[in-house]
């Protein structure tokens, strides 16, 4: 008897796509249709809530907007259901009865979007025909999309007037390990200083990406070149972006298991250090290690930092330095086993440590389930069901 293969691991990943600047004045035009849908469902589910005081949802709102593109607008049939949907989407996310109009002129213009499902788009000889659109859009094909199934997505718009193509795709992920040495395991912590200090010690100096360029984006403020500071976010943002790419990328490839601390960033930026934590770009870096390793086969846990920087990751004396007032105190010796720390270093090699400490839970957990899986079953079958010598397995 063959046994069947099981399936391969599955995510569903986002791919973002330059589109060629020609196709600009098309997503204009269909983006402030998207606009009009946009705003009567908004008005529709204001007035729903003042009569009735209930949210009107995506399915109800799908009825009243049944046989909108053949009235004149040019999107795709499913298009007006994909914008009721992420309206109602965005409405629970706001808790808000009324979200902000979508705006298609002025200086306070939306910036572009259209979604769209996936039926509306397919990919061929290196261009991709969008429902609605009577002529091909013609982009950058950095991924090979001929090599995935494409899924639902949207185009969008930056603030510099470029278009891209998002598409949800699904990609294949790589099993992780299940067996681990410790110099296969890697711990950080996050700092500002010093962007990230790994268990191992090597500390990696954190960037100045919008410090760098902020005397040349206060000249080009100040003289009302929106043009160029809009070039100019773009390219701290795209520095940062691609220093981060690179480092979590290294680190996916060489570490089997990655455990980095839970820092809140979203409290330090109501801190005077909001400017620091900002440039630093923690959450998308966090966010890029846990994605990466997904697909590489790599574990991931962000891990509670509550007292690391204090405890001593020799003996588990708690006697580091505490609180802001020690803020300043980056090495410091054991009082209990004489072992002298760097701060970071030692909060780096405590999260390690707990984070495997959580991996052996898990291991330990599917042990279990596995050996109970097979007591049930052997039971039901009335033996063992290891295969036979003439079995082909």
């Amino acid at each position: 008897m063959t046994s069947a293969s099981p399936a391969p691991a599955t995510a569903t990943r986002v791919l973002r796509l330059r589109l060629k600047d020609k196709h600009a004045g098309v997503l204009a035009g269909l983006a402030r249709e998207v606009n009009f849908v946009w705003n009567f469902v908004n008005e529709l589910s204001v007035k729903v809530f003042e009569r009735e005081r209930r949210f009107i949802s995506s399915y109800e709102l799908d009825k009243y907007l049944a046989g909108a593109t053949k009235e004149g607008l040019h999107l795709h049939s499913q298009t007006p259901q994909a914008i009721s949907a992420e309206y109602c989407k965005s409405r629970r996310q706001a808790k808000k009865v009324k979200l902000r109009w979508r705006v298609s002129r002025g200086s306070r213009r939306s910036l572009g979007w259209v979604p769209f499902k996936k039926s509306a788009i397919r990919y061929r000889n290196g261009q991709v025909w969008v429902s609605g659109i009577d002529k091909p859009l013609s982009l950058w094909d950095s991924y090979g999309l001929a090599d995935y199934e494409l899924g639902a997505g949207s185009i969008s718009e930056d603030a510099r007037g470029r278009w891209y193509l998002n598409l949800c795709v699904t990609v294949v992920t790589k099993p992780r390990d299940v067996a681990l040495e410790a110099t296969d395991a890697l711990g950080i912590d996050l700092g500002l200083k010093d962007f990230m200090t790994p268990s191992t010690g090597a500390a990696v100096t954190a960037q100045r990406f919008y410090r760098d360029l902020e005397p040349q984006l206060a000249v080009a403020q100040r003289a009302g070149k929106k043009d160029r500071v809009r070039a100019l976010h773009a390219k701290i943002a795209n520095r940062r972006k691609d220093f981060l790419h690179q480092l979590s990328t290294a680190q996916v490839l060489r570490y089997r298991a990655i455990f980095v601390g839970n820092v809140n960033a979203t409290w330090l930026t109501q801190t005077n250090a909001a400017k620091s934590v900002h440039d630093t770009g923690w959450s998308t870096y966090r966010t890029m290690l846990k994605t990466k390793s997904a697909d590489a086969g790599t574990w991931f846990k962000e891990i509670d930092e509550s007292f690391t920087t204090q405890d001593c990751h020799v003996c588990g004396s708690r006697c580091g330095p505490k609180g802001r007032a020690e803020l300043d105190v980056r090495d410091w010796t054991c009082a209990v086993c004489g072992t002298h720390h760097d701060r970071d270093v030692n909060a780096a090699q405590n999260i390690k440590a707990r984070g495997l400490a959580w991996l052996e839970e898990q291991f330990a957990i599917a042990d279990s389930a596995h050996t109970t899986s097979a007591a049930a079953v052997n039971k039901a079958g009335g033996g063992s069901h290891l295969p036979r010598s003439d079995m082909t397995v």
